[in-house]
């Protein structure tokens, strides 16, 4: 936003610290009238017909952006993606430890991917994989909603799962 020596415009709409509209002036004597009140003039609408400008104070207004934008960010909500690695013949233990780490992540507010990895002659073996990963879908279904099916790329077979939505 230009400022005070920084409008090019020789003619320009005047709206004062309280918001009233002073009328068209000279960038001149709009100048004067900011600087008999110790404020700044900030070009706000330069497309405008005639360009509008507005008496303020400026250093104050970038605060109040600045920690308005703050505020914004501290209340977005970040989702992060864990992610949890296994073989098409995972043992039932390993399966159950996998499926209890996988469910306190959704708990929490994570999305999970869930990776099924192919070695070797495992490759021959993707059915299975594919049956590993929907008993993770059946068994998180009450907390989680598949985002994204079963998908093989490359080597690599996954799933990922988000939080259901509260109702």
């Amino acid at each position: 936003m230009p400022i005070n020596e920084q409008i090019r415009a020789s003619k320009v709409q005047v709206i004062d610290e309280q918001g009233e509209k002073r009328g068209v002036m000279s960038i001149d004597s709009a100048l004067d009238l900011a600087y008999e009140k110790k404020l700044d003039l900030v070009l706000v609408a330069p497309n405008a017909e005639i360009p509008v400008c507005k008496v303020m104070n400026y250093g104050k207004y970038k605060f109040e952006q600045a920690k308005k934008e703050k505020e914004a960010k501290k209340k977005q909500k970040t989702f992060e993606i864990k992610e949890i690695r296994i073989t098409p013949n995972i043992e039932q233990h390993d399966f159950e430890f996998k499926l209890k780490n996988a469910q306190k992540f959704i708990e929490d507010g994570n999305n999970v991917k869930i990776t099924v990895r192919f070695r070797g002659r495992e490759m021959n073996y993707v059915k299975l994989g594919e049956q590993v990963l929907n008993k993770f879908i059946e068994q998180l279904a009450d907390v989680a909603n598949v985002e994204k099916k079963p998908l093989l790329e490359g080597k690599n077979m996954f799933i990922i799962l988000a939080k259901k939505a509260d109702k």
